[in-house]
């Protein structure tokens, strides 16, 4: 499994290496979020999108729709899941997440530990942790080839 650890000091910092992410994730990458809360998952997905060609001030954490669907310039979607709310897997079902997960996008999921079994074999996973008031401590994890490519150009 492939690793990078990223120091943020500041949302500004965060969001950027969204930005930096941006660049290489493709249709169908999957980048499965997890922290607590204000940790900095929903910023990083507004880097994401901005380097999507999406404006950020649309992105907001999809908390009660369970999902929101971003279209950028280039026509590549962003599927944004928050899984925060879910009660059990079936919930995840019910929204039909393989057709976004596996779908013309790239899928961002926030709280993805809730996947459970539903996780997938490959995908990037980001863990973002408070180090203080100001900094996250950032860990990019590599599950598969497609991801380690991911980081290893981050």
């Amino acid at each position: 499994m492939k690793t990078i650890q990223v120091l943020s000091t500041s949302a500004r910092q965060t969001a950027r290496l969204g930005r930096q992410l941006a660049r290489h994730l493709r249709k169908g990458d999957i980048v499965c979020l997890e922290g607590e809360l204000g940790s900095g998952k929903t910023t990083l997905i507004k880097g994401v999108a901005q380097g999507l060609g999406i404006s950020p001030m649309q992105v907001h954490s999809p908390t009660f729709v369970l999902m929101n669907v971003y279209t950028g310039q280039a026509g590549l979607s962003l599927y944004h899941f928050d899984l925060y709310r879910i009660e059990s897997v079936n919930d995840i079902n019910a929204i039909g997440y393989e057709e976004f997960l596996y779908g013309d996008g790239v899928a961002m999921i926030e709280w993805a530990e809730r996947l459970g079994d539903l996780t997938p074999q490959e995908y990037l996973r980001i863990e973002l942790m408070h180090k203080d008031e100001d900094q996250r401590l950032i860990n990019l994890f590599a599950f598969g080839k497609r991801y380690h490519q991911v980081v290893e150009a981050l």
